[in-house]
């Protein structure tokens, strides 16, 4: 499949920090990427590259076969982009916001906006300065898939929506997302939202790509085990593919990736009078893997890539 976006050691400093790190990204044509990662960890940095809003140090970026700082107009019409905070000139109205935008488009779709403007019943003559936070992302998802986008980057656009509009948001998105051929790249810090939308995700950690594999995948990989001892439970542990340990008196808790005999048979040679075995959702594993640096998180990453690279071998 073609790569819509890619990058090649993409870095990028503010002073000494090193905020995105030899980023090595790679999204195929009609993936929906879910691109997560904790506060400061440079996933709007990363976009704002891609978007050619921000110098990288150090590597490349591609969007559409193009280096992003050399993108023609007419690639440039093939990709929306939806900023955190749904900036809009404010002094427009609804109406001018469409007829301005319209302009720079030449595969724009009047009926789709006008479907788009209706279901969410917004008052077109308004001025963007009087529209709530709702409004302004539902203007703003309006406007980016009129143009018909081969490549729509959206930056946590539900953040600060209330359940109801991020609910008709998100079921607009999946309509939008079932047009053939649109690839999505989707950060968020609503995870329950992009494991309703995401077939793949990356999680950035302090700017490196820990994991990059299919949704499923990452969240039936991460397994909670609770250990229960019959007095106080060893105060450390240690195996192939620990994220977790934490010492809680009688009980132990671990965060496992890719839970298998191995591990299993570390855990019993504990002595645990029971063990619980947690599935988590992805928001759940996403937790457990980011919360802490107590142990080595590229394991993970390299396990996904070389389950994934069986898999895809087993596929073909």
């Amino acid at each position: 499949m073609t790569d819509v976006i890619r990058t090649h050691r993409l870095t990028k400093h503010y002073g000494s920090q090193r905020v995105v790190d030899s980023l090595n990204l790679r999204i195929q044509r009609g993936q929906v990427y879910g691109f997560l990662g904790r506060n400061g960890a440079g996933k709007s940095t990363t976009i704002k590259m891609l978007m050619g809003m921000v110098q990288p140090d150090f590597g490349t970026a591609e969007l559409l076969g193009e280096p992003v700082e050399n993108l023609s107009p007419e690639t440039r019409s093939r990709i929306a982009y939806i900023a955190e905070g749904h900036p809009l000139y404010n002094w427009m109205s609804i109406d001018e916001a469409v007829k301005f935008n319209r302009a720079f488009y030449p595969q724009w779709n009047d009926t789709l906006i006008e479907q788009i403007l209706d279901h969410f019943e917004l008052p077109r003559k308004r001025k963007l300065r009087r529209l709530s936070c709702g409004q302004r992302a539902q203007v703003s998802l309006a406007l980016a898939v009129a143009s018909e986008p081969e490549l729509l980057i959206l930056d946590d656009p539900t953040l600060g929506l209330d359940t109801v509009v991020r609910r008709d948001f998100l079921e607009s998105l999946i309509q939008i997302i079932h047009r053939e051929g649109r690839t999505i790249l989707f950060s968020s810090h609503i995870l329950g939202d992009v494991e309703r939308v995401a077939d793949r995700i990356g999680i950035l950690v302090d700017g490196v790509l820990r994991v990059d594999c299919p949704t499923d995948h990452f969240r039936e990989s991460v397994k909670k085990l609770v250990l229960t001892f019959a007095g106080p439970a060893p105060e450390d542990f240690s195996c192939p593919g620990l994220v977790q340990c934490w010492n809680r008196g009688t009980e132990l808790e671990l965060v496992l990736v890719g839970y298998d005999d191995t591990q299993r048979a570390a855990v019993e040679a504990l002595g645990p009078r029971n063990i619980e075995v947690v599935d988590l959702n992805l928001e759940e594993a996403f937790i457990e893997y980011t919360r802490g640096k107590r142990r080595s998180l590229p394991l993970f990453a390299q396990e996904v890539r070389h389950a994934q690279g069986t898999s895809d071998q087993g596929a073909a």
